[in-house]
């Protein structure tokens, strides 16, 4: 069994970073095995050339990718290249200080199937971020604790600096898109153990950042690849059903207490809605969320409960979408109408989702 820690550096464009890099990683992990694994996607600057050129002197090896490109796959294909127990993952930018390697591997050490260095902990910090790209950062990071409830417990499930046992990945069939790694591995791979270290994020001081609109397009389809692999987006499908199925039941008890029963008819509506959200519940419970229902009478009346407090707010919202966008706005009721509901309906699932049947 190969006991050297693994460090793998996707690299494209980082010539000057390079040197700096390597020196503080072996200052770093002092008294360690280690190699530095550069996974270059063919650089046009000489990043593999100066890389290759330190492994004289240093435990450093390069691979270069001449058909490929993305930071994610360049990572995976350096977990099929190497033999390391214990892999090591990090930027070449010098954002990720080399310095907090230690702090990971003792996790590591201590029992840890992963060791994620964190942006959000206690006792981490952002240098250099500009609000935009903080409220970026943050709402991508929950959009994916809210589309993929098993990383939630996760504070920082888009950190690119982190640590983890080969055998965490061993059986994983990693597909990633785009350059969020941990993601893909926090997904497909086994860990029974999961640690967070704070670290603080540090400022470029050379060379560019790849970050564009299209890797944000990229993370947004392979939030969606996760979701349809683990079944999230059927569980949303299967929610809007049972939406749709609600509003059948609404019309047709308004109906029916009004034409039938001569009850006014906004006392029918009241009726109506609290008939059609615990219709939605029962469906909800049994067929969408039936691996989350919580046991027994107890349980179903707390969920109940629930579910309707989350249902009573898209009630709200969808009433004041349609005002806003129909008395402000002067839009079109219909269209007001119907994007309350659209905002309604994600209100209600990402509620439930985390809440009702977290």
């Amino acid at each position: 069994m190969d006991t050297t820690v693994t460090i793998l550096v996707p690299t494209y464009n980082e010539r000057d970073n390079v040197i700096p890099l390597v020196r503080r990683i072996d200052g770093a992990l002092a008294g360690r095995s280690y190699q530095v694994v550069f996974v270059d996607d063919d650089s046009k600057d000489g990043t593999a050339q100066v890389a290759a050129a330190l492994s004289p002197e240093y435990p450093v090896r390069v691979i270069v990718r001449r058909d490929k490109r993305g930071l994610a796959s360049a990572i995976v294909d350096g977990i099929k290249e190497t033999t390391g127990q214990v892999i090591g993952v990090m930027d070449a930018d010098l954002q990720h200080p080399p310095e907090t390697l230690p702090l990971l591997l003792d996790e590591i050490e201590n029992g840890a199937d992963i060791a994620i260095a964190s942006r959000y902990i206690k006792g981490s910090g952002l240098q250099g971020w500009a609000l935009a790209r903080r409220v970026i950062s943050r709402g991508a990071s929950f959009l994916a604790r809210m589309l993929l409830p098993f990383i939630r417990p996760v504070k920082d499930p888009l950190s690119g600096f982190f640590v983890f046992k080969r055998r965490v990945v061993a059986h994983a069939n990693l597909r990633p898109t785009g350059y969020k790694i941990l993601l893909e591995i926090l997904t497909e791979g086994e860990s029974a153990k999961l640690t967070e270290v704070p670290y603080t994020f540090e400022a470029r001081s050379k060379g560019q950042s790849k970050l564009s609109i299209f890797q944000e397009i990229d993370y947004l389809k392979h939030v969606y690849s996760l979701m349809k692999r683990r079944g999230e987006l059927f569980r949303m499908v299967k929610f809007s059903l049972v939406g749709i199925s609600g509003v059948g039941v609404n019309i047709g008890i308004l109906y029916s207490l009004t034409e039938f029963a001569g009850l006014f008819y906004l006392a029918s509506a009241a009726i109506a809605i609290e008939v059609s959200i615990i219709s939605n519940f029962s469906l909800n419970n049994y067929f969408t969320f039936a691996d989350r229902r919580a046991p027994g009478i107890t349980g179903f009346f707390r969920q109940l409960g629930k579910f309707n407090l989350v249902s009573l707010v898209g009630l709200a919202i969808n009433a004041a979408v349609l005002v806003l966008f129909t008395e402000t706005f002067g839009v079109y009721y219909i269209f007001s109408q119907l994007f309350g509901i659209a905002m309604a309906t994600a209100w209600n699932y990402l509620g439930d989702i985390w809440w009702t049947w977290k």
